[in-house]
């Protein structure tokens, strides 16, 4: 798993899917380059709050990434995970992982 750096990849995987959940928005698209790597980004915004709350919304991103996208995440796939003012930082983490596995489930249109 690799993070994505560039301003240009975010926006091309914010015009790809989209999925919203009751803890963040992920958003995915498939790239054509051939790698088989998953490619994660993470984004707060200054709605989400102050810098520290900014930084404890990513590191639960994160974590989420590490424990779910590693796993059933797609190879060649790009991620951005947006976190949701007020939710991301005080939801619950069982709650986020949940939310995780069904956007994944919605967006590759696996049964539920």
């Amino acid at each position: 798993m690799k993070t994505l750096q560039l301003r240009a990849d975010f926006l091309r995987a914010a015009q790809g899917k989209r999925q919203g959940t009751g803890g963040f928005l992920l958003q995915a698209r498939p790239r054509d380059d051939g790698a088989v790597l998953v490619r994660v980004g993470y984004t707060a915004s200054k709605k989400i709050g102050n810098a520290v709350m900014r930084n404890r919304a990513k590191r639960r991103m994160r974590a989420l990434a590490r424990e779910v996208l590693a796993g059933q995440g797609k190879p060649g796939w790009d991620y951005v995970l947006v976190a949701r003012p007020q939710v991301t930082v005080t939801r619950d983490y069982t709650d986020l992982l949940t939310d995780l596995k069904f956007a994944l489930k919605r967006l590759h249109g696996a049964p539920e």
